[in-house]
């Protein structure tokens, strides 16, 4: 299973009235994630979008464990928790440098058209992305 990595400093504007990030602020980075993951893999969401092909979130999920907080240094995980050619779900684990996981989560899309949002197979339409995923999935599937 390929687990792909990003480092970010979490800046001040991420941090609400209580000190620690705003729970919404760990989504943006959950898409951090995904977005390096895909281009670890060799493709590019916006490549996708300008062959008329959308990836929109149809779940997302996301378990609180920690605050983070002003000046530290988060590290995202991200991985491919479940491909099956038409739906993918990706895992993920943020947490700081000292291994304090703040938070996990997955995150499901599909690929649709956008011109009309109406679904594809990402194995038929994109038959590279489709053996890239197949490799990099969670083998216990």
């Amino acid at each position: 299973m390929l687990i792909s990595t990003s480092e970010i400093k979490v800046r001040y504007a991420e941090t609400d009235q209580m000190g620690v990030v705003y729970h919404a602020n760990y989504l943006v980075w959950f898409e951090i994630g995904r977005t390096e993951i895909i281009e670890h893999l060799g493709f590019s969401y916006a490549e996708m979008e300008r062959d008329g092909i959308l990836s929109p979130v149809t779940d997302i999920q996301a378990s609180y464990k920690s605050p983070a907080r002003y000046g530290d240094t988060i590290i995202i995980k991200t991985w491919i928790e479940h491909y099956d050619g038409f739906r993918i779900v990706y895992g993920y684990e943020v947490g700081k440098q000292d291994g304090t996981v703040c938070v996990t989560g997955l995150s499901s899309h599909i690929c649709v058209k956008k011109e009309t949002f109406r679904p594809i197979r990402i194995e038929k339409k994109y038959p590279d992305w489709h053996a890239a995923y197949e490799g990099a999935k969670k083998k216990s599937e």
